[in-house]
């Protein structure tokens, strides 16, 4: 579910006449994405993982519409519970707390941790006590366009001895969880994790400790520049994984979709600041435009994620560019080996919608590098 080129040109902040960049996120989009991935993981907890994108009014529509969240900060935490959600549905999913940061969440009324080491362990006991808590598995993010690295997670025999340490400590170790990067296209990457937590169940489950929930994490993809297989496809890859490893003693589900949620739900309006060429004659011309990789397109290192864009000057002839970023430092480049074409008649002031931006954009934009602001997110209605 995709906003089109046509809905785009209609997704403009009402006051943003020469104030680009901003993000326009359609929270309906947004609500219906949630919809979707629900039905289509029946059963399954869905704890939106706020870092995607927190804006207030999103926030509100999710926990109106019965979603859970997944928070990472002391910020997070009381944004949801400003837009209306009980604390009993948050999910602590940051393994690296300060004590006093858990202390904070407790103290608001969230119950469920996350950990992956005995010094994290060790802090939710002393800051948290009696609530449930998850241990992270270290997995494999092959096929992920947005890898996730080994600074998560821990191998299957530290997870036993952990989770017996939270049983012995006064803890309820309801479960596992693991993340198999963002923007996953392969279907069956969560596979070999939910064998390894089917493993780890049973091992615990012979010493009196009965594990009940399989968290799955989030990296459902999202259509960019190409297509992705549908969320129903994800689903019933977990679904069949599930049933083979558990058999009938299936725990419960929870997932943390970001990207699938948030991604649909935005556009971010740019402007071309200048079209250059680095020699006469040359073919390839450099587009600036006013928003890079410091203002919140982040996710275009090593290009990793390609947003589709459009332009009002889409349809007449085109030609190779390179996309660039508006500030000083030489690394704020966004495409010089993807293929882009924009059109040959692209001048500096045109208006450039990049499409699928509504996860992971102002959250990652910095504040005041080169003295350029924070990306002004605007949720129009």
């Amino acid at each position: 579910m995709t906003v089109t080129a046509d809905e785009a040109e209609r997704w403009t902040a009402p006051d943003a006449v020469d104030q680009t960049p901003y993000l326009v996120i359609d929270v309906a989009t947004a609500a219906a994405q949630y919809h979707r991935i629900a039905r289509a993981f029946a059963g399954a907890q869905v704890y939106y993982a706020v870092k995607a994108n927190p804006e207030a009014p999103l926030l509100r529509a999710l926990a109106a519409a019965g979603c859970r969240f997944d928070v990472a900060s002391r910020a997070e935490i009381d944004l949801c519970l400003a837009a209306g959600a009980d604390p009993r549905t948050l999910s602590y999913g940051h393994t690296i707390k300060k004590a006093a940061d858990i202390a904070y969440a407790y103290a608001r009324g969230v119950r469920t941790f996350a950990f992956d080491s005995g010094g994290e362990l060790e802090k939710i006991a002393a800051n948290a006590p009696g609530s449930t808590v998850l241990c992270r598995l270290l997995a494999s993010s092959k096929g992920a366009r947005w890898p996730l690295s080994r600074k998560f997670g821990c191998v299957p025999g530290m997870a036993a001895d952990l989770l017996r340490r939270a049983a012995a400590l006064g803890l309820d170790p309801i479960g596992v969880s693991f993340h198999v990067g963002s923007q996953q296209l392969d279907p069956d990457r969560w596979e070999p994790s939910i064998a390894t937590a089917a493993d780890l169940f049973a091992r615990m489950r012979a010493e009196g400790i009965l594990l009940r929930v399989l968290n799955a994490g989030g990296g459902f993809p999202v259509d960019y520049r190409t297509r992705v297989a549908p969320i129903e496809a994800y689903a019933a890859a977990i679904d069949a994984a599930v049933t083979q490893h558990f058999g009938a003693r299936r725990p419960a589900l929870m997932i943390e979709p970001g990207r699938y949620i948030a991604a649909p739900a935005g556009v971010l309006h740019a402007q071309v600041v200048l079209v250059s060429r680095k020699a006469y004659g040359e073919d390839l011309r450099w587009v600036y435009l006013d928003v890079g990789r410091f203002g919140g397109l982040a996710e275009t290192e090593d290009e990793a994620i390609q947003y589709r864009l459009v332009t009002d000057r889409d349809g007449a002839p085109a030609g190779p560019v390179v996309l660039a970023g508006p500030t000083c430092d030489s690394v704020d480049i966004l495409y010089q080996r993807a293929p882009y074409d924009l059109p040959l008649d692209l001048r500096a002031g045109d208006e450039v919608r990049i499409l699928g931006a509504g996860a992971y954009t102002a959250t990652y934009a910095s504040v005041g590098f080169n003295g350029l602001p924070p990306l002004r997110t605007v949720c129009p209605g």
